[in-house]
């Protein structure tokens, strides 16, 4: 996005609105251009009024709404396999993974120009209407294309809150305690690591896994209701407190057929649509390709993949045309910025390899009960917070990010190592070994995601803060998009091939398929020791061996990507964008 009011802002010298005018000139809504954003002024308003009350009040608000999407999102990721497992679609699990990827990716820096314009409050309230109504769409869900509908609406509130809470928080933090801060919506994780699985096993024991996930469409709107209040409060002090005085939003004075061709230029529509375009083109084909039956040079597969490779340079061509890009090409000429962006999609690409089918593998090739397979599925998330609090204490005293960043990612390739040992088979030493290798993989992950976006934010001005850390949120959400195609590609390609080639000998032409297409049931069907399960297991592994080895491979460009950020020293100001920027 380009920078209200700045030099190289390609809309500057198209309008002259003053934010000390009374009344806003009625400007063509594509030219509206000020030093800043509305909704950029109306944080700073808030922050210059906050007390220690206001602050304590804001953070419980952040970490409130956090418990509940983290909640949610820890049983929902275990509860997904039984949805599309109920539709025998289980191996669509990768393709809805995708969908919600893409839409996010798109979500983030489109949320971020709402919150620029509208505000933050205003998008919390929007992430509820969508959160809520996505939740009851897969509740209610009676085949996998609405379940898949559901999920994407859903994931377009999750997302819009995610990237809120973090944008609050650099709002009123100073550059050497942001990454402290930042984890405050994490920290619910160091609890429900551990009760999720009980809660998430409690659950299925009464009811089916529709009340699992609809119970939340009540839930996160009452949860969302603390935030909501302390900023409406505080906002309210600040108007009262004349900080805004003689500043009136441009935008409220354009008619409505302005203001909505404002909307249009300012989010870049075309952009957003091009995005989700190529991605989805490109990617979903890529899941949707194998099964038994391969069909890559069928229509439903190569044209998407046809259309999706002509619109990327059309999405280039775009971005560099249009005034408002959703991609702001002009920022990211300092590596502060592209490292940490490479860095983000390199981090979900690599960790996708090995997660997007780890709670079926824990099931199945493991014989974890659903509370165990749904605790070590968290255990990433876990460690990753514990890890990274512990390290904002750190940052804190040392106000340096490079080095743990640096670390963190050859950590993480280390954890690699360890899935592709362990990677199947119910005996102790597998289990161990699998369990150790996810507890490795997250204090790895505790030591650079979150890093790399402070160290992102730190370098940028307040304006396009929100912007940037939306695109960094979006970079993160394509690497998963990434590794949930190639994912995908592997299992759909591999696993149902190693099926009937191990399943061949039991005579019986659809044990394969049941195997592919519900594990769950075969399994229960099946218990370990058995020959067919035992076929299941190594067919699962082989899948497995082949996803881990390409996460490795992965873990290279990440390491060069750490390498190459800057590491300036962190201040107490909101920003380091008046400071010279360390070598």
């Amino acid at each position: 996005m380009a920078t209200k009011g700045s030099d190289d802002d390609p809309t500057t010298d198209r309008a002259e609105s003053s934010p000390t005018t009374k009344e806003a000139p009625p400007l063509p809504a594509a030219a509206l251009s000020d030093e800043k954003s509305p909704g950029v002024r109306r944080a700073e308003a808030l922050a210059s009024v906050l007390t220690k009350a206001d602050y304590v009040f804001i953070f419980f608000g952040v970490f409130i709404i956090a418990f509940a999407y983290g909640l949610d999102g820890m049983l929902r990721y275990a509860y997904q396999p039984n949805a599309t497992a109920s539709f025998s679609k289980h191996s669509l699990l990768a393709t809805v993974n995708v969908l919600r990827s893409v839409i996010a990716a798109a979500a983030q820096p489109t949320s971020a120009r709402i919150a620029d314009i509208f505000g933050r409050v205003e998008l919390v309230c929007l992430s509820v209407f969508f959160y809520t109504l996505g939740t009851v769409l897969e509740a209610t869900s009676q085949n996998v294309e609405t379940f898949a509908t559901g999920a994407l609406i859903y994931q377009i509130g999750y997302t819009m809150i995610i990237l809120l809470l973090e944008v609050i928080i650099a709002d009123i933090t100073t550059t050497r305690a942001r990454l402290l801060f930042s984890y405050i919506p994490n920290a619910s994780f160091l609890v429900l690591t551990w009760v999720s699985g009980n809660i998430s096993s409690a659950v299925l024991a009464v009811t089916t896994w529709r009340w699992a996930i609809g119970m939340w469409c009540i839930i996160y709107p009452v949860c969302a209701m603390p935030l909501i209040i302390s900023l409406l409060v505080t906002g309210r002090r600040a108007r009262r407190s004349h900080v805004m005085d003689g500043y009136v939003d441009p935008i409220r004075a354009l008619p409505w057929g302005k203001f909505f061709a404002y909307l249009f230029w300012r989010l870049d529509v075309i952009g957003i649509i091009l995005m989700i375009a190529v991605f989805a083109l490109l990617l979903v084909p890529v899941t949707l390709a194998g099964g038994f039956k391969t069909s890559w040079t069928s229509a439903h597969v190569l044209g998407p993949l046809i259309a999706g490779f002509t619109a990327i340079p059309l999405f280039i061509g775009w971005q560099l045309y249009t005034p408002q890009p959703l991609v702001p090409f002009r920022l990211m000429k300092n590596r502060a910025v592209w490292a940490a962006l490479g860095i983000a999609l390199m981090l979900n690409w690599a960790w996708y390899m090995q997660g997007d089918y780890l709670y079926s593998v824990l099931v199945v090739a493991f014989d974890f009960d659903v509370m165990t397979a749904t605790r070590v599925s968290s255990f990433y998330t876990f460690f990753s917070v514990l890890t990274g609090t512990v390290l904002g204490f750190v940052v804190y005293k040392v106000r340096r990010l490079k080095v743990f960043i640096v670390v963190g990612t050859c950590l993480f390739m280390v954890a690699f190592g360890l899935l592709i040992k362990y990677r199947g088979d119910t005996d102790m030493s597998s289990r161990a070994g699998v369990v150790g290798a996810q507890v490795v993989l997250g204090i790895a992950g505790g030591m650079f995601p979150y890093p790399a976006q402070a160290s992102l934010q730190v370098a940028l001005k307040h304006e396009n803060l929100a912007v940037m850390t939306g695109l960094y949120l979006a970079t993160y959400n394509l690497g998963s998009a990434f590794g949930g195609a190639v994912s995908g590609g592997i299992w759909t390609q591999v696993l149902p091939n190693q099926l009937a080639w191990r399943m061949e000998g039991f005579n019986n032409e659809t044990l394969a398929t049941s195997a592919y297409g519900n594990p769950f049931a075969f399994a229960k069907q099946y218990p370990v020791g058995t020959p067919e399960r035992q076929a299941l297991i190594d067919s699962y592994k082989y899948a497995q061996r082949l996803l881990t080895i390409t996460g490795i491979c992965l873990c290279v460009p990440l390491i060069a990507f750490a390498s190459t950020l800057r590491n300036p020293k962190l201040n107490d100001e909101q920003t380091l964008k008046e400071d010279e920027p360390a070598a």
